[in-house]
């Protein structure tokens, strides 16, 4: 029994499939094309251990046209080319099924080479991938296949296939197991929503429990040991690290503190210092910003505790920044600002800069015009006056808008008694 279990016991048919009602249950949209037997190109999307190789070794069992697999960790352009050779042959007169597995990791150019073949029918592709088709797949092969996404399996689906897995394999070895209460559930907790990760637990418990006169006691403690930081599904170069990074900033910015503790605590479960810091000082400017201007500051100094302390420590200073930021009052008026501004300076706007605004600490600059008329602001009430700083094209443009909170709503009103005074 050299095959992994998770491999013996794969699902043949699509009711067995676990945690993908929604593409491939009774009325799931990829079972209806499934059912139609007009397969297209498909790549599926989602994270390891969710069933997309199952899904795609159905499909295969149930069309006549002759299936071919390639993965692209190990394979190269010739892998593609040997395929394309078998076009016309006796057996592949119905067609070629390829199967592409981790598509992401083939080059533009090779990715290129299946475009005229899946295009004219002689080859279906299905592929898959475990980071975002739309970052890493070739737009020309991206728009002729339809996209499916697997989603992570859910606890309560995950514990189905562990109980199968703990079933069968007693079965195979003819033997009885007791189970320690709650062990399936934190198996299932472990596993992050990947189900081979899960069976491959209960294949190792088997292999290290104790037993005694063909009776297997599977317990938490090694399942403990097996699996300390299985429920981690984080990959600091891939989809779900941004993923994680951005359901982080959009709950600090939607001041809920305690889905921005959770987000951070899977970036410090991931031993990942410096995302979380940078992330910080960035919210600090963009989501908190004017509202109150000393955050920034305050992140920073706990941003420079953290990278001091290191983990295990680190977590509590970034912890503070986390739940300081998402309690903090909100505005974008800084970014929004400097966005709309940058927008103007692509398009050309404002080359011409006032000329009494340019630099006049040299010989000969009143010659040129450069400095004329300037007014120094610190000699009048208030150290204001008005006089024109914008370029003449858009001197009226206006990039800063008082967002509605209390200390932005201070400062609208202090400028406005200082220049209703002016006038």
């Amino acid at each position: 029994m050299g095959q992994p279990l998770a491999d013996r016991i794969r699902p043949q048919n699509l009711d067995d499939v676990i945690g993908q009602t929604k593409i491939v249950g009774k009325n799931g949209v990829l079972r209806r094309i499934i059912d139609s037997g007009n397969i297209p190109n498909m790549i599926f999307y989602g994270p390891s251990g969710t069933g997309k190789t199952t899904v795609a070794n159905i499909i295969a069992k149930a069309t006549n046209k002759s299936l071919y697999k390639v993965n692209a960790t190990n394979a190269g352009s010739q892998d593609i080319k040997d395929v394309i050779s078998q076009i016309g042959r006796l057996d592949t007169q119905n067609g070629i099924l390829l199967y592409i597995d981790e598509i992401q990791y083939f080059t533009k150019k090779q990715q290129q080479l299946l475009l005229e073949y899946i295009e004219n029918g002689d080859i279906t592709l299905i592929a898959s991938t475990t980071e975002n088709p739309y970052f890493y797949i070739y737009n020309a092969l991206l728009s002729r296949s339809s996209v499916f996404e697997f989603k992570s399996i859910s606890n309560s689906d995950m514990i189905k296939a562990i109980k199968r897995a703990i079933e069968i394999k007693s079965t195979e070895l003819e033997t009885k197991v007791e189970i320690e209460n709650g062990l399936e559930k934190y198996i299932a907790s472990i596993s992050g929503g990947d189900c081979r990760k899960a069976i491959n637990i209960v294949e190792l418990l088997f292999d290290i429990c104790p037993h005694y006169k063909k009776t297997y006691f599977l317990n938490i403690s090694d399942c403990h040991e097996l699996g300390q930081r299985s429920a981690s599904r984080y990959d600091r170069d891939g989809d779900m690290h941004y993923d994680i990074l951005s359901a982080f900033q959009k709950s600090i910015r939607g001041s809920d503190p305690d889905a921005a503790i959770f987000y951070l605590a899977k970036l410090v479960e991931a031993d990942d210092i410096i995302s979380p810091c940078r992330r910080l000082l960035v919210i600090a400017s963009e989501d908190i910003g004017l509202a109150y201007p000393q955050a920034i500051s305050i992140v920073k100094s706990c941003v420079d505790a953290a990278f001091q302390l290191g983990y295990p420590e680190a977590r509590i200073p970034l912890a503070e920044a986390t739940i300081f930021l998402a309690t903090c009052p909100k505005s974008n008026s800084a970014i929004n600002a400097i966005d709309e501004a940058l927008k103007d300076v692509k398009e050309g706007k404002g080359i011409e800069i006032p000329t009494h605004l340019l630099d006049s600490h040299y010989a000969g600059s009143k010659d040129l015009g450069h400095g004329v008329n300037y007014v120094y602001p610190h000699d009048f009430p208030s150290h204001w006056i008005y006089q024109q700083y914008l370029p003449s094209d858009i001197k009226t443009k206006k990039y800063y808008s008082y967002c509605d909170n209390k200390i932005e709503q201070a400062t609208k009103s202090y400028w406005e008694q200082v220049m209703k005074k002016a006038k």
